[in-house]
C-alpha cells in the first residue's frame, strides 16, 4: 500500500472531517499552479505513466466527486493532457442502467476497474450511491433491494462495502485517490449563469442543476459523512478548493504525480536469463547483413 501525499486538503483519517472548515479557496501558494508548474507536472506526469506501464505491477484508480459545475470534466482534461491514452480510461457513470440495477451497487464500477499498469479515472463513482441516493431515498424503491428496506442502517452499511473493498483493492496494487472537488454555492451560481449568458456553453447547462441546488444542505451532509468515514491511508480524500480551477488542478496533479513517485516506480530489470538472450539476440543482429 501506498503513503498518501501531505496535503493541508488531506481529509483526516481518525473521522473528524467536517464540510463546514473545508475551503472552497486556496490556502497555499496561489503561483503555484502557472505555466512553468503546468510543464512540469505535465512531463512529470507522462514520465511516470509510463513507468507505470512497464513495470504493470500497480493500477492508479483517481475518483472524482464534486457538485454540478465544480469542474470535474475539465479538471481530468487539463491534468491528464499528454499522458498516453492508451494507458488510461475514463469512465463516467450517472443514472444506471436496468442491467446495473439488476447487480449489487458496487457492480457497475467494479467492471470499469482499471488492470495493472494502467490509470482508471472515475466521473463520479460508486458514491454516489450515498450521495446522491442518500439525498434522494426514494429513488431506492427502483434499485429492487431484497427484504424490508431500513434508513437507518443502509448507509452504514454501503459506506462499509467501499471502504472494504477499496481496502481490497489496495493490498492487491490499486493506488486509490479520490478528490472532492469543493466549490462553494456562490460560485456554482456564478458558473451556471455564464453557461445560460454564452450561446457556446448553453448545451452544458441542466435545469435539473439548479433544482438539485435546493438539497446543498444535504449534499453537504452527505458528503461529510462519506469522506470522513472512508478517507484512509490505502484511499485517502483529498478536499480540493474547487473556486479557483486553475489552482485547483494544480493541487490534483501534485497530488497525483507525489503518489506516484511514492510508491517507488521504476522499469523492470532484465533478469540474468533476459540478458543471455539479449546477447544472442545481439550477435545475431550484427551477423545479419541486409
Amino acid at each position: 500500500m501506498f503513503e498518501a501525499p501531505a496535503s493541508p486538503y488531506l481529509v483526516p483519517f481518525d473521522g473528524t472531517f467536517k464540510v463546514s472548515e473545508a475551503s472552497t479557496v486556496p490556502v497555499t501558494n496561489g503561483q503555484r499552479h502557472l505555466g512553468e508548474f503546468r510543464k512540469w507536472a505535465r512531463s512529470n506526469l507522462k514520465q511516470s505513466q509510463r513507468v507505470l506501464a512497464a513495470g504493470d505491477r500497480h493500477s492508479v484508480l483517481l475518483v472524482f466527486q464534486a457538485m454540478d459545475a465544480a469542474g470535474k470534466d475539465s479538471t481530468i482534461r487539463a491534468v491528464m493532457q499528454g499522458v498516453d491514452p492508451s494507458g488510461c480510461q475514463v469512465s463516467e457513470f450517472k443514472r444506471p442502467s436496468d442491467l446495473e440495477i439488476d447487480h449489487d451497487f458496487l457492480w457497475r464500477t467494479s467492471c470499469r476497474l482499471p488492470e495493472r499498469g494502467r490509470i482508471g479515472i472515475f466521473n463520479r463513482s460508486q458514491y454516489e450511491e450515498v450521495l446522491v441516493v442518500r439525498v434522494h431515498p426514494k429513488i431506492l424503491a427502483s434499485q429492487r433491494l431484497p427484504g424490508e428496506l431500513n434508513l437507518e442502517t443502509i448507509w452504514d452499511d454501503r459506506l462499509r462495502s467501499i471502504r472494504e473493498q477499496e481496502e481490497h483493492l489496495a493490498r492487491n496494487g490499486t493506488v486509490i485517490i479520490k478528490f472532492w472537488l469543493n466549490v462553494s454555492k456562490e460560485q456554482q451560481k456564478k458558473r451556471f449563469l455564464a453557461r445560460l449568458d454564452d450561446p457556446d456553453r448553453n448545451w452544458k447547462f441542466e435545469p435539473q442543476d439548479v433544482i438539485e441546488r435546493r438539497y446543498w444542505d444535504a449534499y453537504m451532509r452527505a458528503y461529510e459523512e462519506a469522506l470522513k468515514v472512508t478517507s484512509k491511508p490505502w484511499a485517502p480524500w483529498y478536499a480540493i478548493p474547487a473556486d479557483d480551477k486553475g489552482y485547483m488542478r494544480a493541487r490534483v496533479a501534485e497530488i497525483i504525480i507525489e503518489s506516484l513517485q511514492g510508491i517507488g516506480l521504476r522499469y523492470p530489470e532484465p533478469s540474468a536469463d533476459d540478458r543471455a538472450r539479449f546477447a544472442e539476440s545481439r550477435a545475431e543482429l550484427d551477423s545479419q547483413t541486409d
